[in-house]
């Protein structure tokens, strides 16, 4: 007996994480990878290269949690990696993540690196896979807060000294991994301490004051990081499943941490790609 085959080719399906700086995407990406056997492709493009992990807010091998991550520190820090480069390499780890029957999800705040992925028709991606957008969003005075503190961990735990170990004078801040912020905010400091006549209450006043660059910095990326997801909503049309984490974030919080992660993120997220996973049958999923 014949049976009608329909001969469209189903779409294979990939999970984003979108939003800005702080707001724990890398987190939401190993708890969905862990509850649906998926493996993490970095779409961050300050990750993209090696070293300078403390700068660039690399996840750690334990908060991995043995996750399997792709594009995470692989690009040399001096290459020029373009957002076709990105897509490039981005469409064979997906496919490698399919061919072993998990879950392709793409976490990173560079919104012009999956915008370029997802729309440009060069890479077909529409054509070739469906698509489910996590927007992780926080209430912006309350982040502003959480990155300040960030920066100041960040400075505490090295910052300083991993970038003076690639410090060089004249060095061009528009290519690779100097790009980073926290990179050419310490310029002057780097420059200054060397100055056998400073004197140090002037070289830790311009310490500071890089410091507060960065801070400064980082608020005008998360600026422009959530103009760019609101332009993909209302001008590309994305369907987007915005989560609104700020009360996970606030102060008095910090007790019950894990408990308001569960309820106010994970699951509603959990739920989603429960509901996006479900009919696909070229991926081995585990629901838990």
């Amino acid at each position: 007996m014949n049976t009608f085959i329909n001969n469209e080719e189903i779409k294979k399906k990939v999970i984003f994480i979108m939003g800005a700086t702080g707001t724990g995407k890398s987190r939401l990406s190993v708890d969905l990878a862990t509850h649906f056997r998926g493996e993490i492709i970095n779409s961050d493009k300050m990750q993209v290269y090696k070293g300078l992990e403390i700068v660039t807010n690399k996840i750690t091998h334990t908060e991995k949690q043995g996750v399997r991550h792709y594009l995470l520190g692989e690009i040399e820090p001096d290459s020029d990696f373009t957002t076709e480069d990105f897509c490039l390499q981005a469409i064979i780890y997906i496919e490698e993540i399919l061919k072993s029957q998990r879950v392709p999800i793409i976490v990173g705040g560079s919104n012009s690196y999956i915008e370029k992925l997802v729309e440009d028709p060069v890479f077909m991606f529409k054509y070739k896979y469906d698509s489910c957008f996590i927007w992780i969003d926080v209430e912006k005075s309350v982040l502003n807060r959480r990155v300040d503190m960030r920066v100041d961990q960040m400075v505490k735990a090295g910052l300083v000294d991993k970038v003076r170990q690639i410090f060089i004078p004249d060095a061009d801040y528009t290519k690779g991994i100097r790009r980073s912020i926290g990179v050419p905010e310490m310029d002057r400091y780097l420059r200054e301490e060397t100055n056998i006549d400073g004197d140090d209450e002037s070289k830790k006043m311009i310490l500071q004051s890089s410091i507060s660059s960065i801070k400064r910095n980082t608020r005008m990326l998360i600026c422009n990081q959530l103009d760019k997801i609101q332009r993909l909503i209302s001008e590309k049309m994305w369907l987007v499943h915005h989560i609104i984490a700020t009360d996970v974030f606030k102060e008095d919080r910090e007790e019950d941490l894990y408990e308001a992660w569960t309820n106010i993120v994970l699951q509603p997220c959990l739920d989603f790609v429960k509901r996006f996973l479900k009919n696909d049958h070229n991926i081995i999923i585990e629901f838990t």
